[in-house]
């Protein structure tokens, strides 16, 4: 008997060891990375306070020159930034804290986290109209961007910022903190298990923005969460938000690997044979602790309902799970913020009627960033595919301007993959012998942009699962007929039929509800070419119109309302702390 209470001692023992030790481990785990971020705060506390210093110099020195300060007074008018709601009925009581407690004088340090700001794609205009939301709503705050573009200095920045996206910011409160190991973010770095070692790199780099300044406040705008799960292990007083334009990993992603059309992106197919066991054992893995990872941010904003539906599929687990939770917090499901779009911009530009119809010309205009997840191998095969049939179809000696054309407009970074892609990508226009009826524009300037969106017929996009689509916006806000992925964002946001309830009243119900089309093969795509141009005059000025209303629900107006709601948030989380 008493060798059977030994034994079982020894068990329970054994079995308190397997429950206790992990949570000991994890607990002193946290305890070194507080006290190294102790240690981090103490060193970085005097760079802070230059930095403070610096902006009160730059903002005396604009206030003594009229016609810059009337730039600053700019941004503090226009819109009540007091009365702005978060669209979330929980967001009355905080809102009148924040009054009573003056949160408009807020002076505190919002840290962007986005290596990449200059690449000037549409996770760069989230981050940039997020700046100019901020500054209008905290006037007195600094928004600090930790950024590796190391050779651009801050005025040719702002300068970039505002040509290319019509977005004007206040000089002095924007703070630039250059990061020297953006390197380890690439994913040129790791050639085999690139999302762990990109998302490994990001503590490298989260670790250097860090050691330049501890902020009061910490966004990610591009999508590197460890490295705001650092933050919270480092700093657990600094509140941590995340605007996540696409997860690092997805249900669909996994999915793709049994795929065998080939059409679910570069991963399609590639679940079979030994290599494609190991991948998918390593992507289930990587899920996991990626959804770790989510239960250490404090707010959490998606561009899409798409992107919302599978961060609540990877993150929500772990973020209501108190055990792997690094921190007590009332976590909500994600909020869907849309990205700002230059729909108001555009279309006082760019009017559709049915005398401007007479001007636009059969383009194909697809705006998107030359990198190989962009697609545009689809969009060129779809083109030269309907080119085809148009010339077997057409009168022959009709004019330059009565030729299809294909316009491909996006940016490329320099020392990069894409100017390999957008090389590859010509020589593929050379050999399907559509060289002289395709356009390539490298790094256009927004007023050419708007140009061509006035003159263009079809805007396209050909992203597999693409997150949400500014582009997409873009066309209907100018009144393109979009043919468009049937996949993510523009199928489940965008590209909708326009309700019943919002149809025209100014007899423009021709054609159905319908703002676009959809596709997914190259057949498809030039299916979709085909009959877009076939449309009747009338019809498709219809189109064109339920296009343009469909774009209202997407202004930098409708973002910035919702952006300042959900970092009030976390302002008020300074506060409290």
């Amino acid at each position: 008997m008493l060798l059977f209470f030994k034994f079982l001692i020894s068990v329970i023992a054994f079995l308190a060891a397997c429950v206790l030790l992990p949570q000991f481990s994890l607990g002193l785990f946290r305890v070194v990375l507080r006290g190294m971020g102790w240690v981090i705060r103490k060193r970085t506390q005097a760079r802070r306070e230059a930095i403070l210093a610096r902006v009160r110099a730059d903002e005396d020195l604009l206030s003594k020159q009229p016609k810059v300060a009337s730039t600053s007074a700019m941004l503090a008018e226009d819109e009540d930034w007091e009365k702005v709601s978060s669209g979330d009925s929980s967001s009355g009581s905080a809102s009148q804290s924040f009054q009573q407690a003056g949160v408009d004088e807020w002076t505190g340090i919002i840290g962007f986290f986005h290596p990449f700001c200059n690449a000037g794609g549409g996770g760069e205009r989230v981050l940039w109209e997020a700046v100019r939301a901020t500054q209008r709503r905290w006037p007195k705050a600094v928004c600090a961007i930790y950024t590796g573009d190391l050779d651009v200095t801050k005025a040719a920045m702002l300068e970039r910022v505002q040509n290319r996206f019509n977005i004007q910011l206040h000089a002095p409160t924007v703070e630039l903190l250059y990061l020297t190991t953006r390197k380890y973010v690439q994913s040129s770095m790791y050639p085999y298990m690139t999302l762990l070692g990109q998302s490994l790199g990001s503590l490298i780099v989260g670790y250097d923005a860090f050691t330049l300044l501890v902020p009061d406040v910490f966004i990610d705008t591009m999508g590197y969460a460890f490295a705001v799960a650092f933050c919270k292990l480092l700093f657990p007083s600094v509140p941590t938000g995340a605007y996540v334009h696409y997860p690092t990993i997805s249900t669909d992603m996994l999915q793709s690997l049994d795929d065998q059309t080939g059409l679910k992106g570069v991963n399609s197919g590639a679940g079979a044979g030994l290599k494609g066991t190991l991948k998918r054992k390593y992507w289930l893995a990587f899920a996991r602790l990626y959804g770790w990872i989510g239960s250490h941010v404090d707010v959490v904003m998606c561009n899409s309902s798409w992107t919302s539906a599978h961060i609540r599929s990877i993150w929500g687990p772990s973020r209501h799970t108190p055990f792997l939770s690094s921190h007590t917090t009332n976590y909500k499901d994600p909020v869907v913020v849309f990205p700002p779009t230059a729909v108001s911009d555009i279309q006082s530009t760019i009017p559709v009627t049915p005398e401007t119809e007479k001007t636009r010309t059969p383009t194909l205009l697809y705006i998107a960033q030359f990198r190989p997840e962009k697609n545009h191998p689809l969009i060129l095969r779809s083109f030269a595919r309907f080119l085809e049939r148009h010339n077997k179809t057409s009168p022959t000696g009709q004019g330059q301007d009565s030729q299809p054309h294909l316009i491909l407009v996006g940016t490329v970074r320099p020392s990069s993959p894409d100017e390999t892609h957008i090389y590859n990508l010509r020589l593929l226009a050379h050999e399907l012998r559509i060289r002289n009826n395709t356009t390539f524009l490298c790094d256009a300037s927004w007023p050419t942009i708007l140009s061509h969106l006035g003159s263009a017929s079809i805007g396209v996009n050909a992203m597999w699962n693409e997150h949400f689509g500014i582009c997409v916006v873009e066309y209907q806000a100018a009144g393109l007929i979009a043919v468009v992925h049937d996949s993510g964002g523009p199928r489940e946001d965008i590209l909708v039929d326009l309700p019943e309830s919002e149809s025209l009243k100014d007899g423009s119900e021709i054609g159905g509800r319908a703002t676009g089309f959809r596709a997914t093969t190259e057949e498809e795509f030039a299916d979709a070419f085909e009959k877009a141009l076939s449309l009747s005059a009338d019809e498709k000025v219809a189109m064109r119109l339920r296009a343009r209303k469909s774009a209202l629900r997407f202004t930098e107006e409708e973002f910035s309302k919702k952006w300042v709601g959900e970092v009030r948030k976390l302002v008020d989380m300074t506060q409290k702390a």
